[in-house]
């Protein structure tokens, strides 16, 4: 509330002073939420600076400054409630395909050195990589259709298809 009567403030001086015009004050408040969004990363702020900017433009053409406030309130307003929950959406959405080792997880490999659960060789889409089994007491014989469940740094850890 202070940071509103601050800019008031402002702004009533500066329009009467002839200091600062309206759309000034309202870009640097853009700028000045621009900039504290980037350490926040919560996208209200963005937001709020977005709303900020709208404001400026409406302020430039001569708006008064009682509808500057209720521009920004309103534009505020639709950008956290409509535009932040779709946002938040498209970045909590799970990865939709996956790369590098995580796309071999789940994929059927082929045993060409018996696997146990101190190691063994196994070939995933014509690569060999080295293997252990996922459960320690199997010991895999070549040849053996196996699944891969986890990749541990350079080893594929397997358990045999059924």
């Amino acid at each position: 509330m202070q940071a509103l009567t601050m800019v008031t403030r402002t702004v009533r001086s500066g329009l009467a002073g002839g200091r600062m015009q309206a759309w000034v004050v309202w870009v640097v408040l853009a700028v000045v939420l621009g900039i504290a969004e980037v350490f926040t990363f919560t996208a209200v702020l963005g937001l709020l600076g977005a709303a900020a900017l709208i404001t400026a433009g409406f302020a430039a053409v001569g708006g008064p400054l009682f509808a500057q406030f209720l521009i920004f309130a309103g534009a505020s307003a639709l950008g956290v409630f409509l535009v932040r929950p779709v946002a938040r959406r498209h970045l909590l959405q799970p990865q939709s395909q996956r790369f590098g080792v995580e796309a071999l997880v789940g994929r059927r490999a082929y045993v060409v050195e018996e696997v146990s659960g101190l190691g063994g060789r196994v070939r995933i889409d014509g690569d060999e990589w080295t293997a252990r089994a996922y459960d320690d007491t199997l010991v895999i014989p070549a040849g053996t259709a196996v699944d891969v469940l986890e990749i541990s740094g350079t080893t594929a850890l397997v358990y045999p298809r059924e």
